[in-house]
């Protein structure tokens, strides 16, 4: 009886632990299958937020630069509205310079004002206030009955630039994240290459009316991206560094949330920006101001400096504004005629132009900034050269012309490709937080003083030495830029702005970027060559 009743109750207990492991070989696959779905699931959430972080930072940097349109426009219109508005107004050849001059050297109120300016109001507000300077001058310009107000026109428009020429670096360096600063940050060298072409084509498409018109005309397109620019103040965050500055910790963070891929990175980037712009006690007390800090530079300040500003004139001294807006005049002394063959000839100018500015912003973050400036001078010193010396043999006919186009396009794309873009990022990254909206409207300063006199003094000059010595004396500048660029401009790829300020600290500047680049692509990074002694 007893054997009975315990198989009785056998039976059911090894089916109850059947079912038992059964329960729990189940539940283990689903926690399994869940980790796994919960893991992927994470991962699409972290590249779903990671695509939605670099769109808004892309976003961000082209609503910023939009003002830069401006500022291309009037280069590239100017090159062909001077020839009908010496036509209509009666102009001379020194008038001529000084108008086109001008632009630049008032450009220094704007820039020097805008760097107080956008510490004071924000970088946001600093952007809207330049885009309404420039539409009153252009505005003036397009409706003027003479000369003098023509100039005063000019004026206002160079005010404007100058504000637009420093606060848009200043903004893109700010918000974006390391990995994406140098091709972001070359965004406003983007669209300043799209404005020459937009003011070319436009001299093109309207130079067939008549004299008094088609030049108010020209100008006048300009005013359009006026619409353009207030919808993009409705879009794009302040910088959170400036927000930092202002000691508005919390809005800061809500916009780096939205400029990088994890919160981590956003507490580290958070406290970066604290400790650079001198948020602590400590630093409060002892921080000198930032103009006297300038003038009585440290070491390694004075270094970043000669960087910065260096490499600003080497971009202007060059001579690529007085290419752009004398690009007719150098053509006719090859041999085209007509004012329709000239201005055509200068729309393949801002093709390739545009074209290659594009190049230079996949490469940036990618072969880094020295070995573009490397490629870009040398390939500017010959193309120079080669512009000089086609200028001055006469007799060369379509060969000349051809060879003359040639050279000024492929000096205009190396440019584009290097010195252009690299220059306004390297001005943007290299110094302090602290000193960075002044400093960079000191570089600026440098960039429109060369420019300015350059301009203002290409057509004497030319007269004087020819439009071929002219050219040759640009190209033996540009020799001498390739050498300041291996002696005192370092690498700056892939680095934070906190890390860049201690190469110049550690005076580690000079050396082969080119080296450096191409040992750490095919060799491995132990094969390096020590930036301390390269």
């Amino acid at each position: 009886m007893l054997k009975k009743k315990r198989s009785q109750y056998l039976l059911p207990l090894k089916k109850e632990e059947t079912h038992k492991q059964s329960w729990l070989l189940s539940q283990s696959q689903f926690f399994l299958y869940s980790s796994w779905s919960l893991g992927m699931d994470h991962h699409k959430l972290v590249e779903k937020r990671r695509k939605s972080t670099r769109k808004f930072v892309l976003a961000c940097a082209a609503f910023a630069s939009i003002n830069n349109v401006l500022i291309g426009y009037d280069v590239g219109v100017m090159s062909g509205a001077i020839l009908f508005i010496k036509e209509d107004l009666k102009t001379t050849e020194v008038q001529e310079e000084i108008f086109l001059g001008i632009l630049s050297i008032i450009s220094i109120l704007g820039i020097l004002a805008g760097g107080r300016i956008s510490d004071a109001i924000g970088r946001k507000p600093a952007m809207g206030l330049a885009a309404f300077v420039f539409q009153a001058g252009a505005v003036i310009m397009t409706v003027s009955p003479t000369f003098e107000v023509l100039m005063i026109g000019r004026i206002l428009a160079g005010i404007g630039i100058g504000f637009g020429v420093m606060i848009a670096p200043v903004y893109i360096a700010e918000i974006s994240p390391a990995f994406a600063r140098g091709s972001l940050s070359s965004f406003p060298e983007i669209f300043i290459n799209l404005g020459i072409l937009l003011g070319f084509v436009s001299n093109y498409a309207f130079s067939g009316l008549p004299a008094h018109l088609n030049w108010r005309i020209m100008l006048a397109v300009g005013i359009l991206p006026a619409v353009f620019i207030a919808f993009a103040l409705c879009i794009i965050p302040e910088s959170p560094r400036w927000l930092v500055m202002q000691n508005r910790i919390q809005e800061a963070r809500a916009i780096l949330l939205k400029t990088n891929d994890n919160d981590t990175e956003v507490d580290e980037r958070l406290s970066e920006i604290q400790l650079a712009a001198g948020i602590t006690d400590a630093e409060k007390h002892q921080s000198k101001a930032v103009w006297r800090e300038l003038l009585s530079p440290t070491p390694a300040l004075r270094r970043m400096m000669i960087t910065g500003f260096g490499i600003q004139c080497f971009q202007q001294i060059t001579g690529i504004d007085a290419t752009i807006y004398y690009s007719p005049k150098i053509f006719k002394a090859a041999g085209i005629d007509g004012n329709s063959n000239l201005l055509a000839a200068t729309v393949a100018v801002g093709v390739t132009k545009t074209a290659f500015i594009l190049v230079a912003i996949v490469l940036i973050d990618k072969v880094g900034r020295k070995p573009l400036l490397y490629v870009s001078t040398i390939g500017m010193t010959l193309c120079l050269f080669t512009l000089g010396t086609s200028l001055s043999i006469p007799g060369e006919g379509s060969v000349g012309i051809a060879l003359a186009i040639l050279s000024v396009c492929a000096n205009v794309a190396f440019f584009s490709v290097g010195i252009g873009p690299v220059c306004w990022v390297l001005t943007s990254e290299i110094f302090p937080l602290r000193l960075r909206a002044q400093a960079s409207a000191l570089g600026g300063v440098c960039s429109r003083v060369c420019s300015g006199l350059i301009a203002m003094s290409f057509l004497s000059v030319s007269h004087a030495i020819t439009t071929a010595g002219i050219f040759l004396v640009f190209s033996l500048l540009s020799a001498i830029s390739v050498a300041f660029v291996y002696t005192m401009v370092p690498e700056t790829k892939g680095k934070s702005l906190e890390q860049i300020e201690l190469l110049f600290q550690n005076n580690i500047c000079g050396g082969f970027g080119i080296k450096n680049f191409i040992s750490s692509k095919f060799l491995g990074d132990k094969h390096k060559v020590s930036a301390r002694t390269a």
